[in-house]
């Protein structure tokens, strides 16, 4: 799952807002609906919520890399997360 190091510097940052607890969250939800889809496989409504939050999480981890290249990168190898294609 997830290294204590990320839980311990997100918490110490206490940043609702910032981009780092955001992933950390979508990340989270996205391994709880996986497992509940494993189970599930016909839940079409489950399916689609996490196609929406795999995007959004895309997004802001697009937004991080544009924004501070070394903050993602570290963000990423922490949370054990593949890197996305560069066009």
């Amino acid at each position: 799952m997830v290294k204590n190091s990320v839980i311990s510097v997100i918490s110490q940052e206490e940043k609702k807002g910032s981009v780092e607890f955001q992933v950390f969250n979508f990340t989270n939800k996205i391994q709880r609906l996986t497992s509940h889809l494993e189970l599930h496989k016909k839940d079409y409504l489950s399916q689609r919520g996490l196609k929406k939050i795999l995007g959004k999480r895309q997004r802001l981890l697009a937004y991080l890399a544009k924004k501070n290249r070394v903050r993602y990168k570290e963000l990423i190898n922490q949370l054990s997360i593949r890197e996305t294609k560069t066009r």
